[in-house]
């Protein structure tokens, strides 16, 4: 656990955990050759590019309809394809049948997140099978990744979230120093993925699930699903969690996995587990050949937003009917009624101060005070689901701080069971 309440996030990372919701996309050259994998050796040509339906729009307004609020795209995976017509690859969209060579995957992307007010992000692998000489000539391949971050952040207008994948960096040096004076230089406000000079970082696993607890502080990432090595940061520094996750087994679009296809319980049982948990949630929809979401995809991306809306949109009580004691916060009901969830979430802006606490409840019948759950860290936000039980008064009890924790939401629900999973 790190003892160091005094660390704050920036205002850009309060706004990056804020959006708390967001829809990864994979898509690129290996959507249309089935059944290849991460550095898959076998060759693919530009030639099969060709998302003829392509409806970045169908994307990103069915995101901003499940209750989503940003949008990270690869704009390059490992295999160095580029979703974009760069001038410094001759692997690109450029080389495609797609709109006679001249479309561009991003621009439609981006130009769609601003449509629908989603905040844009771009993947970019550090590693690209596509550069000969990635492994021969360092200084070469730095000269290349900065050329085209520098197309990617100078060309598309305000990007909110630049994601880099470690996968395949593992024993590779790159003049970090001068790539991230670039990217800061180009779009000082960017918020950055895990490696470089991260600002919110990987939870380790592509399971969606984060550990109990998750600070919010830490002095090391995790960069890549390759090797447990862990990245020393050197110092204790904020840096917030997030959760990716796929809706099928496969990151990019196959034909072959609609059977994977995450029931409505598993993704509400992520949704608990990330966002629950303190941590952002990034679920993948791999868009299909001809460029749009698969209908099962779009279908169970909606319900999932509509559960989501049914249990948490309307509170029975909030924190403006709670009152402030010495040890934390109450409810009380004149009326005893059944509740199932509280929500709590902490007012981050000055750290991270509740270490541990407990969730106390009045009973119906006999008005004694009994322990319903134990937690550690508070953070963002936690979701406390407890079997139904028709109570008096609900307590939030702070065991243990650093300075004095902040609470600014305390939230209590009966949601009930009555949502159709399948």
């Amino acid at each position: 656990m790190i003892e160091n309440s005094m660390i704050k996030p920036t205002n850009r990372q309060l706004e990056y955990q804020g959006w708390e919701f967001g829809l990864f996309l994979h898509f690129g050259l290996r959507t249309f050759y089935e059944g290849y994998i991460d550095f898959d050796k076998r060759p693919m040509s530009p030639s099969a590019f060709n998302p003829n339906q392509l409806d970045c729009e169908q994307w990103i307004r069915t995101a901003k309809e499940a209750g989503m609020e940003y949008a990270v795209l690869t704009a390059k995976h490992h295999d160095g394809f580029s979703n974009w017509p760069s001038k410094y690859s001759s692997f690109s969209v450029a080389q495609s049948p797609w709109k006679e060579g001249k479309g561009d995957v991003v621009q439609e992307f981006v130009n769609a997140c601003r449509k629908y007010d989603v905040k844009p992000g771009l993947y970019y692998s550090p590693f690209d099978g596509s550069a000969d000489f990635y492994h021969q000539d360092a200084k070469s391949y730095d000269d290349y990744f900065v050329n085209q971050i520098t197309e990617l952040l100078g060309d598309y207008g305000d990007i909110d979230v630049l994601w880099f994948d470690g996968c395949g960096s593992e024993d590779h040096e790159y003049d970090w120093r001068r790539i991230i004076g670039e990217i800061r230089c180009l779009q000082p406000n960017i918020l950055i993925f895990n490696m470089g000079d991260p600002n919110f970082r990987w939870v380790g696993n592509e399971d969606g699930i984060a550990p109990i607890p998750s600070w919010n502080v830490t002095d090391a990432t995790e960069f890549s699903i390759l090797t447990e090595q862990k990245e020393a940061l050197g110092e204790d520094i904020w840096l917030p969690v997030e959760c990716d996750v796929q809706m099928r087994a496969n990151w990019f679009y196959s034909d072959s996995d609609e059977h994977t296809l995450k029931s409505l319980d598993q993704l509400m049982g992520l949704y608990y587990c990330s966002v629950g948990r303190g941590a952002n949630m990034l679920l993948n929809i791999g868009p299909n050949r001809e460029g749009l979401l698969p209908d099962l995809d779009t279908v169970q991306l909606q319900a999932m937003g509509k559960e989501i809306r049914r249990r948490f949109n309307k509170p029975m009580a909030t924190i403006e009917q709670c009152s402030q004691s010495k040890s934390g916060w109450s409810y009380k009901t004149d009326t005893p009624h059944l509740i199932d969830h509280i929500v709590l979430q902490e007012d981050l802006t000055n750290g991270e101060h509740a270490r541990s606490f407990r969730i106390n409840v009045t009973t119906e019948k006999t008005h004694r005070s009994i322990t319903v759950y134990e937690g550690k860290n508070i953070g963002h936000k936690t979701i406390i689901r407890i079997p139904a039980m028709k109570v008096r008064g609900v307590e939030l009890e702070i065991i243990e701080c650093e300075d004095v924790p902040v609470i600014r939401q305390m939230a209590i629900y009966y949601v009930g069971e009555t949502y159709v999973s399948e």
